[in-house]
């Protein structure tokens, strides 16, 4: 995932502001790691380069 992603990117739940969490980092990309929304307190995963932002309860 392209950290400029952050701009444009509001927790799917409640619209607020994700913080980027980085596990791994190569070539400016972020591999893994996971978004936090302080708000509603929900943590998305970001694995192989790609956020999953589907709501918690379509996570399967």
């Amino acid at each position: 995932m392209k950290k400029e992603l952050m701009e444009i990117l509001a927790c799917p739940v409640c619209k607020g502001d994700l913080e980027l969490r980085v596990v791994t980092e190569a070539n400016d990309d972020v591999v893994a790691g996971s978004l936090h929304c302080a708000q509603c307190n929900e943590t998305y995963p970001i694995e192989d380069s790609i956020p999953n932002l589907l709501p918690p309860q379509l996570r399967t």
